[in-house]
């Protein structure tokens, strides 16, 4: 993965003068001096979202999620960072605080290293991708910072081209989803949570409040190929525009049956993960969801959109529950997709940054340099 990763970034100007300083370098008009000899300072403190309603997935539910918000610090300016981890995926609290706790960033003498921190990080310890992210976006954070700019300027992405964001509902009773659905009525597009035995009444509640157009997210929760085409075409009746990993990540051959006979485009969300299943994975999906809790963070995310758009699949940029820190790093690439679901610093009671805002449905990035956020909490 590594090389894959640096032969992209040799072929990318801009993402090559992202990780690196060089005297009299100049990155959207400003110059950046040598740095000087310091060393960056890593923090963590363990944080607990609470969710707006419960939230329930084809296989899973819960009321909170356990992040760890971390800052590095370097030359007085603070990188903030985030990884989120629903306990479905393996990492908690006390994972993420052990991965951590190894971490040494006073070896480098410049947080532009980002690829050599990157490198560092796969080497000290497998898998942990979610506190891997949370680095690379407060690297991102603060070499943004440095700069004076916004991720988006840097890497030359156009901040009127963002996506609308769907807004998220979970799996519920058809009255809870009706309310949920009132609740969303700001929103271009919904976001459905499928892949129990109630999919019909599901879409039927929404229905029932709103006509916008709906993507759903079955999260591997169809095993029957041919009930799931049927469901499809009947979904598609429905006002209904994408389909996220319809069957276990696993059965590659039902999943590449489904894409070829479907009316409508299906994305990969768990079977993708890192740069390498894009290639992985063409033809298998029309389309792939990033999630820099997946990949590791904004950079492997910003290949993986590079790779994908190079082999004519869609673009999705997506979320777990998450703060408006995690939430406003990956808009920074959101003009790089078809569509978005960026929705997780919604879902929540408790955010502790500012950053991002939807405005009429749409992602609207501002101009704060780094990925956009500041702390409020």
């Amino acid at each position: 993965m590594k090389t894959s990763r640096r032969s992209f970034l040799a072929t990318s100007a801009v993402a090559a003068t992202a990780f690196s300083v060089f005297p009299g370098l100049t990155v959207t008009g400003k110059t950046i001096p040598h740095l000087p000899a310091s060393r960056m300072k890593l923090s963590f403190e363990p944080f607990n979202l609470a969710l707006k309603h419960q939230f329930t997935l084809s296989g899973s539910s819960r009321s909170t999620t356990p992040v760890m918000l971390i800052k590095i610090d370097y030359e007085g300016i603070t990188g903030y960072g985030e990884a989120s981890m629903p306990p479905y995926l393996g990492e908690s609290h006390q994972t993420a605080s052990e991965f951590l706790a190894q971490v040494d960033l006073t070896q480098f003498n410049s947080p532009f290293l980002i690829e050599e921190v990157r490198d560092y990080l796969e080497q000290l310890a497998p898998g942990n991708p979610a506190a891997k992210a949370s680095i690379d976006i407060a690297l991102h954070d603060l070499t943004g910072k440095l700069m004076g700019q916004p991720w988006h300027k840097i890497w030359g992405l156009d901040p009127g081209k963002t996506p609308n964001t769907s807004f998220t509902i979970g799996i519920d009773t058809p009255e809870v989803v009706k309310a949920k659905t009132r609740e969303a009525s700001a929103y271009k597009i919904l976001k459905v949570k499928l892949g129990r035995d109630n999919d019909r009444e599901m879409i039927q509640a929404v229905r029932f409040i709103s006509q916008v157009p709906i993507g759903v997210d079955v999260n591997q929760g169809w095993t029957d190929r041919d009930k799931a085409l049927e469901l499809i075409f009947w979904l598609k009746e429905q006002g209904v525009i994408l389909i996220e990993q319809p069957m276990p990540k696993d059965r590659i051959e039902d999943n590449a049956w489904l894409t070829e006979r479907s009316p409508l485009p299906i994305y990969g969300d768990e079977a993708i993960q890192h740069l390498p299943d894009v290639v992985r994975f063409q033809g298998v999906y029309h389309g792939i969801n990033i999630k820099l809790m997946k990949c590791g963070g904004m950079s492997e995310a910003f290949l993986m959109a590079q790779t994908a758009k190079s082999l004519g699949m869609k673009v999705m940029f997506g979320c777990m529950t998450e703060t408006s820190c995690a939430i406003s790093a990956a808009a920074q690439l959101s003009p790089m997709a078809e569509t978005a679901d960026l929705d997780g610093n919604l879902l929540i009671t408790n955010d502790p940054f500012t950053g991002v805002e939807i405005k009429n449905g749409k992602i609207a990035l501002n101009d704060f340099p780094g990925i956009g956020v500041k702390k409020i909490v």
